[in-house]
């Protein structure tokens, strides 16, 4: 196995969720959504895959379709503090990669978890590293839902925000008084997109890191690695990944693209 493809992806799986009850064991063309996660995740490089689940149905669901699944507190407050467990569980060094592939991603790039995991390896000055893609849209560089993020000359990320950033000095009057935009800045601004690989020695310090001002105001806990003043390498794609899933309506979209497939 090459150095490439030495790192491990872990997949958080929470059963309880306000918007779609059940979320990870719901069908998607009869598999559970976390096994279809898991199964696109094993197509990458990755040494291995484990799902870490807070219930045991998701870990039964899991295994009974081959997949490895560990079952951890239900007591987290994020994604981020169960994979910390996990990697404990696991009894992973310091200095393995993890890349974390969300539970609610059934459409997620194999390649894409690999480039994620391979600019980590490349980038020895960052703790962490994630992706982005240009924005090709008004409505989505304006959305609040949409997160953007910035980069320096070496790839590394600047700062994440759900305001439209990088803004460009005569945007307003782009924006015009009752218009809406018709032009984005240019180059075309990056929305960030939610994978990341981190070092497990890392991972396991993230969640006893003091929460940060900037994370809070955003709601965006990727925040409070640049604040402690560790780095995030960013791997830009040419293509935006499938749609997720969190309301009943993606995942009927997601049955229905896989449908077609």
């Amino acid at each position: 196995m090459s150095a490439a493809a030495d790192f491990t992806v872990l997949i958080p799986a929470r059963l309880a969720s306000t918007r779609l009850p059940d979320k990870p064991l719901a069908d998607i063309a009869g598999l559970p959504m976390v096994v279809r996660v898991a199964r696109r995740a094993m197509q990458s490089g990755a040494r291995r895959c484990v799902v870490a689940a807070d219930d045991a149905r998701i870990v039964e669901a899991c295994e009974t379709h081959g997949v490895q699944a560990l079952l951890t507190r239900t007591d987290h407050a994020s994604g981020s503090d169960r994979l910390a467990e996990a990697c404990t569980l696991l009894a992973l060094p310091d200095d393995a990669v993890v890349v974390n592939v969300q539970g609610d991603e059934p459409l997620i790039e194999p390649a894409l978890i690999d480039a994620v995991a391979a600019e980590l390896q490349r980038r020895g000055d960052c703790a962490m590293s994630t992706a982005a893609h240009a924005i090709g849209s008004t409505a989505d560089f304006l959305n609040p839902n949409v997160v953007k993020v910035v980069l320096d000359r070496a790839g590394t990320a600047l700062y994440f925000s759900r305001a439209p950033i990088a803004w460009w000095r005569d945007g307003m009057a782009a924006l015009g008084t009752d218009q809406p935009m018709v032009a984005l800045p240019s180059p075309a601004p990056l929305r960030h997109v939610g994978i990341y690989a981190y070092r497990a020695g890392f991972l396991r310090q993230f969640p006893v890191l003091e929460p940060a001002p900037l994370e809070t105001t955003e709601s965006l806990e990727q925040l409070r690695a640049l604040w402690h003043g560790h780095r995030i390498a960013v791997h830009v794609t040419a293509h935006a990944p499938g749609p997720g899933v969190d309301t009943v309506e993606d995942l009927q979209r997601v049955r229905a693209l896989l449908a077609r497939a």
